[in-house]
């Protein structure tokens, strides 16, 4: 292709093809800021309303198309039922029926965006621009970025057949095009292979519109082109899946065998099709769109009274794999929300509540593994500290990739709150495992028995312990003040409970019984591990106070303030007071 090949552009082949890339990159960036948008203000809102649309396919068919019409994405809303379906929120059925309607509304889009919308692209950008700065603190101000992508949309739509106009009457280009026209399969994979690689079939059936509106490829080369989008638009949340449980990879394979059946039985039959869709709009990009939209809604009112079949099919394809369930692996951290931070936090919240209970559970056992000496029990606790590592990392991998994501101001507490009570948990767990029952085997190995008045000690702490450890979890839950500043005051009173007993301890000693005897160091070390596991659960409520206003900033005198305590004298050895010292901030 030369320059003068192409004389109503006024540039040559190389700026033409450059345009033509950038049109297409704008285009694709347009659409993923309107889908990255409505999934960050609405995505929390729909995964609650898909989880409980499907004890009806009709009704999950509906929700499908709410869902996709929303995010602007059917590859979305498949891994959002996939994610459901791997962990029997929602059954395999109702989940296909969610993905045909969510492939009917992914169209609705395309049909907007078909129109001539250029009279309202500077009333967009002007909302859109204003509902993002004036919402800034709420999670609705991703409504105007929305506004924004489809702003940058119909820029690159302009642009894109501004640029391609000319091509049309391109030998060159009819000689790249004519394999395409005759080779309809070829076409189809070829559309496949771009919509998978781009991730967004409607950014591909807006791109055909496009060159299909300016005469750049022929009507029956394009309607090839939007069966191929369909089958690639399927294919990446099949890829996406591959490592998940059969249960999750079902749904994807479902919806990508009822499209590809669909492209089967209507590949033969596009010569008829033409006809019927030109009689409802002469102008070519609607045709383009209007097959678009009658293919997908063929394939739901084909394959509807079929779902059940289909699912027993995706059942034989990927059949349960008998396994036990291993309890290291996270079972809450849906990596499909990680592009809604509000449902992604409260995935993490559930996980690491879930570390909270195996905590629990280790420091409940730790009272027994110290009374009765039983080494089973010990090997136990030092397990479940090993599956407690494993979350942990699982938790601040996940935390990782949703802190890549713009947070807003609370759910950037919420956050931090997550970050670091899971990482106490952990730390009770070291000291759990590392000095609790490292004292537990030193007790067995010596056969050691505390007295019946110090274990009662031990026991008691260990119960308030217990306690602060299931107030913590509701102070977790629900930032509650007042819990919060419950949970911070028995941490006073635990402290307090730990000296009294640590008196008694002494006091024995003086007494010299037997058992005290034997178990000094064990005793005073067991009720130092209980105070620093409470004063780690009690860190949750640090922040809830500090944001109510119920702490006191410091117990620190001013910098350079005097103390007003009388000067303490030092002694010499032979009892002469030495010369005064004035005991100073820094070293009080």
């Amino acid at each position: 292709m030369t320059p003068a090949e192409l004389p109503d552009t006024g540039m040559n082949a190389s700026e033409v093809l450059l345009h033509i890339v950038g049109g297409v990159c704008l285009l694709l960036w347009g659409v993923s800021m309107v889908s990255t948008g409505l999934n960050r203000a609405f995505g929390a809102s729909l995964r609650r309303v898909i989880s409980h649309s499907t004890s009806n396919r009709f009704k999950a068919f509906g929700v499908g198309v709410c869902v996709a019409a929303l995010l602007q994405s059917s590859t979305a809303a498949s891994l959002i039922v996939s994610s459901f379906a791997a962990r029997n929120i929602v059954t395999i059925s109702g989940a296909l029926a969610v993905m045909l309607g969510a492939d009917v509304g992914t169209t609705l889009a395309a049909q907007l965006l078909s129109r001539d919308l250029g009279w309202l692209l500077p009333v967009l950008l002007t909302a859109g621009y204003i509902v993002n700065k004036t919402m800034e603190e709420s999670q609705y101000k991703h409504v105007g970025r929305s506004l924004v992508g489809l702003g940058l949309i119909l820029i690159s739509l302009s642009m894109i057949k501004t640029v391609a106009a000319p091509l049309g009457q391109s030998e060159a280009v009819h000689v790249l095009i004519e394999p395409l026209s005759s080779q309809p399969v070829l076409a189809i994979l070829l559309a496949a292979l771009l919509t998978w690689i781009v991730h967004s079939s409607l950014g591909m059936i807006l791109i055909f519109m496009s060159f299909a509106a300016v005469g750049t490829i022929p009507l029956h080369l394009g309607f090839a082109l939007v069966l191929g989008a369909n089958i690639g638009g399927a294919i990446a949340p099949v890829i996406m899946t591959l490592r998940d449980i059969p249960a999750g990879r079902r749904v994807p394979l479902g919806n990508l065998l009822i499209r590809s059946l669909g492209v089967l039985i209507c590949l033969p039959l596009l010569p008829q099709v033409e006809p019927l869709i030109a009689e409802f709009d002469a102008d070519p990009a609607r045709q383009l769109v209007n097959f678009h939209t009658a293919f997908n809604l063929a394939l739901a009112v084909m394959f509807m009274p079929f779902i059940g079949p289909l699912t027993r099919l995706s059942e034989k394809i990927l059949p349960d794999r008998p396994r036990e369930e291993d309890e290291s692996l996270p079972r809450y951290l849906d990596p499909t929300a990680i592009s809604t931070p509000a449902a992604a936090l409260a995935c993490v919240a559930r996980e690491t509540l879930r570390v909270s209970d195996i905590i629990q559970g280790m420091m409940r056992d730790t009272l027994e593994a110290l009374r009765a000496n039983n080494m089973r029990q010990v090997q136990a606790i030092r397990d479940q500290e090993a599956v407690v590592d494993s979350l942990y990392e699982s938790i601040k991998t996940y935390l990782a990739r949703l802190s890549n994501q713009p947070l807003e101001k609370r759910d950037s507490r919420r956050y931090m709150q997550i970050l670091t009570f899971s990482t106490n948990l952990e730390h009770i767990g070291d000291i759990i495992d590392k000095s609790l029952m490292e004292l537990a085997m030193k007790k067995i190995r010596n056969q050691d028995n505390f007295s019946r008045q110090g274990f009662g000690e031990i026991s008691a702490l260990h119960a308030k312990v217990m306690d602060s450890m299931a107030l913590a979890q509701n102070v977790f839950m629900t930032s509650d003040v007042k819990m919060a500043r419950q949970l911070f005051e028995e941490k006073a009173v635990l402290r307090s409970q730990e000296m009294m007993a640590s008196e008694s301890h002494f006091k024995r000693l003086r007494d010299g019984v037997a058992e005290t005897l034997a178990t000094s160091s064990l005793h005073l070390d067991i009720l130092r591990d209980f105070r620093r596991i409470n004063s780690y659960i009690s860190l949750i409520a640090y922040p809830i106070l500090e944001e109510a206003k119920e702490l006191k900033p410091t117990r620190l005198k001013p910098q350079g303030e005097k103390s007003k305590r009388r000067p303490r004298r030092r002694r010499k050895a032979g009892g002469a007071p030495a010369q005064t010292q004035p005991e100073t901030d820094e070293k009080a």
